[in-house]
This record gives C-alpha cells, sequence and structure tokens, in this order.
C-alpha cells in the first residue's frame, strides 16, 4: 500500500511524544516581484534531550525555520507547538514571557553588550524574566560560566576575550534561566575549527542533561555529529532517510527524490521483487532487515541483508547474476520502503549523467563489498 511519504524519520520513532511540532508551516513572503515562498509545508518534530542540527544552502528557510520555533515569526499557515502551548496563539506579551521562560537563543555574532561584563551578560535574562531570585542570580551566572570555562574571566569585558570565549559566554547567558529548548543560530560561523569544536561538546553535554539543541549550521562536519540533521531546500525539508542513504547527491536532487518517492509496504509472507525497469526501481528500507534470496549462495554462506537506512536500485540487480532471486523480510515481520518507479527513475539516469555515474558507482562498491562479506564468511 503506498502512502504520503514523511520527511521527518526520528531517531525517537513514535514511543516519545514530541517536545516541539511543527505541522504543514508556510511561509510566504510578499515582494515587489511576487509571492516568495520561503517555507513550503514543513512537518517536523523536535524531542526532549535531542541534538538536531539544520543544513541547507543560503536562502533554503534555515532563518525563517528558526523564527518560526522563537516566535520571532508567524507563519502564513500551518501551526508550530511547544509543549501544550501553540505559540502564535500568543499575544506578544504572552510570547515574551513564553520566550524568557522556554528558550535560550545563541546568534551567530554572539550579541553581547559590550559596556557589561561577561558576567553581567549573562545575569541580564535573569533581570527581565525574573525567574531566578535576585539575591542567587550571581552565584548561578558564576556556576554557568564554570560550566563553559570562563569563571576566571567572569569580570572581562567581551572585548577583552576571544571569539570562543565571547561564544561560550553567550552559551552561559542562553542557560540563564534554565530553559528547556536552546536555539543556535550558526553558532560557529566566526570562529576557528578548535573553538568551533569547544562549543559544539558544551551542547553536546548539554543534550545529555536533557536540553533540546537546534543548531543552525553551514559546517557539515559539524552537522554530522548531531543526533539528526535537517536538510532544507528550497523552503522544503528533505526526507532525512534519503538524505543519509544519498550524501553525494546535490540538495536539488534529494528534494525531488522526497516528492518522488512513496511509502510502499511488503507483504510479509511473500517475496520481495528486486527493483527493475519493468516495475519499482529503487527501494530505500525503513523498516526491516531484509535479506536476499539466492539459489546458490551468490554471496557465498554468509547472508546479506539490508537493514533499515539501506537502499537497492536497479543499478545494483544489474550487477547480480541470474542467483539472486529476490528479497524477503526477517521476523516475519511487515517491511516498509520508501520506493521510486521505473519511469521516475529511467527519467532521472537519462537526465543527469553525472548522477547515474555516481549511483553506478556505488553499486559496484557495493556489490564488491557483500561479495568479500561472503567469501570472508566461507574462510576464502
Amino acid at each position: 500500500m503506498y502512502t504520503e511519504i514523511e520527511t521527518d524519520a526520528t531517531t525517537k520513532g513514535n514511543s516519545t511524544s514530541a517536545l516541539i511540532e511543527m505541522r504543514d508551516i508556510e511561509k510566504i513572503f510578499k515582494t515587489g516581484a511576487g509571492d516568495f515562498t520561503a517555507l513550503n509545508h514543513v512537518n517536523v518534530c523536535f524531542y526532549q534531550g535531542e541534538f538536531v542540527s539544520v543544513v541547507g544552502k543560503s536562502g533554503s528557510g534555515k532563518s525563517t525555520l528558526v523564527n518560526m520555533l522563537t516566535g520571532i515569526d508567524h507563519p502564513t499557515s500551518g501551526i508550530v507547538k511547544v509543549g501544550e502551548k501553540y505559540i502564535h496563539q500568543l499575544s506578544e506579551g504572552e510570547m515574551s514571557i513564553w520566550r524568557g521562560e522556554n528558550l535560550g537563543i545563541i546568534f551567530q555574532f554572539f550579541q553581547l553588550l559590550p559596556m557589561l561584563t561577561i558576567l553581567e551578560n549573562v545575569m541580564l535574562p535573569m533581570d527581565f524574566a525574573k525567574l531566578i531570585p535576585f539575591q542567587e542570580r550571581e552565584e548561578r551566572a558564576m556556576h554557568l560560566l564554570d560550566m563553559v570555562g570562563l569563571a576566571d574571566n567572569a569580570h572581562d569585558l567581551p572585548a577583552e576575550v576571544s571569539g570562543g570565549q565571547q561564544q561560550s559566554a553567550a552559551i552561559a547567558r542562553s542557560l540563564a534561566n534554565d530553559p528547556p529548548i536552546i536555539i543556535a543560530d550558526e553558532p560557529t560561523g566566526n570562529l576557528d575549527s578548535r573553538s568551533a569544536d569547544e562549543v559544539f561538546k558544551i551542547f553536546t553535554t548539554l543534550a545529555a542533561q536533557g536540553k533540546t539543541i537546534i543548531m543552525v549550521t553551514h559546517d557539515s562536519n559539524l552537522a554530522k555529529r548531531t543526533d539528526r540533521m535537517l536538510l532544507l531546500s528550497d523552503g522544503e525539508l528533505v526526507n532525512t532517510w534519503i538524505a543519509n542513504a544519498f550524501p553525494y547527491l546535490p540538495d536539488n536532487r534529494l528534494l525531488w527524490l522526497t516528492q518522488q518517492m512513496s511509502v510502499h509496504s511488503f507483504d510479509p509472507h511473500q517475496s520481495i521483487p528486486l527493483p527493475s525497469n519493468q516495475q519499482a526501481a529503487l527501494y530505500l528500507f525503513t523498516t526491516g532487515p531484509v535479506e536476499f534470496v539466492t539459489s546458490n549462495g551468490f554471496f557465498g554462506k554468509h547472508k546479506v541483508r539490508l537493514n533499515p537506512g539501506d537502499y537497492l536500485s536497479h543499478a545494483d540487480v544489474q550487477n547480480f547474476s541470474e542467483e539472486v532471486l529476490g528479497l524477503r523480510g526477517l521476523n516475519g515481520e511487515e517491511v516498509k520502503a520508501l520506493v521510486l518507479d521505473k519511469n521516475s527513475f529511467q527519467r532521472w539516469m537519462d537526465e543527469d549523467r553525472h548522477d547515474k555515474s555516481l549511483l553506478t558507482k556505488a553499486a559496484m562498491d557495493r556489490l564488491s563489498a557483500w561479495r568479500n562479506i561472503g567469501e570472508s564468511s566461507t574462510g576464502k
């Protein structure tokens, strides 16, 4: 049975309720040249204790997405729900109070007040929100500065410390009122690699303590180290399964696959046909595992399995011998996959020789790896 593809493939699954839900978010800006769609029906959830990165080219909609989460901007349509609150239904006064209690926001350019010391900058959100008793604020600020390694710089002005230290101070400031959610917009954009890594380690520690971290970044190396990476392209979320399975494809192709592929459920009691140029030509499995059915040990005695996140395309099958008959699910459970039909697959291969070459090379490398596994299992 085919169903609409979901772009939000999370690591938490359905067992944990979402802390943040963005449902069918659309943002259209009116310009002199006409309407510009910055976000196009975005659906995504974020969970407590999760460290999520948001990536994409300039103009892809990253900052607009963040503005929806912080309540700085309102969607044209759709809802943002944080906990039990629909935040865009709040008045400006209610929004300000809610933001002070629930969000810590970190900017690319630090936004520390230059005339205040590092300590005073960290205390400032406490003075605004008045959630922390007055007599406890300095002690709490010092504790936060100690946590990010800045206790010795508490009485320095921002100009007297390095960029990395200023960003660490901004992180401490974001934690002033102990918010459950940290939003970081390009927090390492102006830092050297060593300072960026230190900031990343702080975020990782905070997530382990239960904070939800949402980080917008251009640094793909840092993004890959987070719990989950969301890719935006032309205001739309690329399906996470697709982005992870095909890291060598450009963003526009990943978005096209998101739009073209659909969910298919396979009967656990029937064999799954191989991708072909007669039926579906690409499977990306989202449940599993599945294994190859062979007539005579094509991969040796070792049974090659495809796990959730693995794909199989017609380019792979073209390298198989007739000994590979099909696929089957294990454990008697239903198998689900994102499926690309033969016509769309063929159009893709005809239109883009570079992508075809990449897919063909990946197929050859994968076949070689599968055979090596089979040979090693038989002692050859």
